[in-house]
């Protein structure tokens, strides 16, 4: 990483970009080990994770990782998704979390040197460049490692250094849990006895 240790850094997550992301390249990323790493780095100031959160469902898969996030060193910013019809009749979610990102980015620009943006969305390369013009270092966090890259080309140009979703992995990456088999019956499970 392209970090200086004396730099005051500050971590901005796009929560559904990040998740896609890592999905496309099969790892989980370890949030504990993601904040030990970039503290090792530099001053870590603070920590954003961004997401929507659809509120008429009974139980969000998201929640327990939100409610962790939130008790062990993330700011989490979430807001209600919006649901709407688009034009050919069909049932629309929409969750987008950039402007709730830009601002917090801008408004706490005068705090940090460095940010460090889990995105590849390039929507954000205006906000990389008027951070720049304020003296700031940017580290875009996507990958280029799928088919398709997962990061807007303009956005890793904008960006001072970008940093491979795929090699932060593996430091703070673990491979997704396999399907787990069916669980045995120990009624039906035969065993021997002891000594034969």
């Amino acid at each position: 990483m392209s970090i200086d240790p004396r730099e005051k850094i500050v971590l901005f997550i796009d929560g559904a970009n990040l998740y896609a992301t890592s999905k496309a390249i099969g790892v989980d990323i370890d949030y504990r080990r993601l904040l030990a790493e970039f503290q090792s780095q530099a001053y870590l100031l603070r920590a954003y994770y961004y997401t929507a959160l659809v509120e008429d469902q009974e139980y969000s898969s998201i929640r327990p990782l939100i409610d962790w996030l939130d008790y062990n060193g993330f700011t989490v910013v979430t807001k209600p998704t919006k649901e709407f019809t688009d034009s050919a009749g069909r049932r629309k979610i929409k969750g987008n979390m950039d402007i709730e990102l830009t601002v917090d980015a801008l408004d706490m620009a005068a705090h940090y040197d460095h940010m460090v943006l889990f995105s590849g969305d390039g929507d954000f390369t205006a906000l990389v460049a008027a951070l720049q013009r304020r003296g700031k270092r940017v580290t875009v966090v996507s990958t280029l490692s799928t088919p398709t890259p997962m990061i807007a080309d303009d956005l890793r140009r904008q960006a001072d250094f970008f940093l491979d979703v795929a090699d932060l992995a593996k430091t703070v990456g673990r491979t997704p849990p396999m399907e787990r088999a069916p669980a045995v019956d120990r009624r039906e499970a035969v065993t021997e006895p002891v000594g034969k």
